[in-house]
């Protein structure tokens, strides 16, 4: 595997990348998340670029891009968590998921997550790349459905 440091791609984020990441999410969230949940209200009406936007504004430090050119994927990572881990959706399967991914685990030993227990796709990804399900699980707040908690097996 090509070393992340090398990999001119992944950069800190700026605040130029707020609408592109708010906008990455808020495709995630309709295209995976909605099906799910099924509350209009939420996904089209709170969940907005801009409230995203402003969201993110704070938490610069944590928050990284992939970008060649155009901003395709982000992560944020809070010490060794992975808060959120999206790639455009039309660009998913082509490596940019796991650059970031490999970004956190090799620059800031990144080694557990919360996924939705019903997002069998995340949950696969994330196995591939050494992480497995704890057991532990958690209400996803205001919801009827379920986080569970994946961690790096470390080598």
């Amino acid at each position: 595997m090509e070393s992340v440091r090398s990999n001119p791609f992944i950069r800190k984020a700026t605040s130029n990348d707020l609408s592109r990441i708010a906008e990455i999410q808020v495709f995630n969230y309709r295209l995976y998340f909605y099906p799910i949940f099924k509350s209009d209200e939420y996904y089209f009406d709170e969940l907005s670029v801009p409230s995203l936007m402003k969201e993110y504004e704070s938490g610069l430090d944590s928050l990284y891009v992939y970008d060649d050119g155009v901003v395709k994927g982000f992560i944020k990572v809070e010490g060794t968590y992975i808060a959120r881990l999206f790639v455009e959706p039309v660009l998913q399967n082509a490596s940019i998921g796991s650059r970031l991914l490999e970004y956190a685990i090799q620059e800031h030993n990144a080694d557990h997550l919360w996924a939705l227990e019903k997002n069998e796709k995340a949950i696969r990804f994330y196995k591939r790349h050494g992480f497995i399900a704890t057991g532990e699980k958690k209400p996803e707040e205001g919801t009827d459905e379920y986080l569970v908690l994946l961690k790096r097996q470390q080598e």
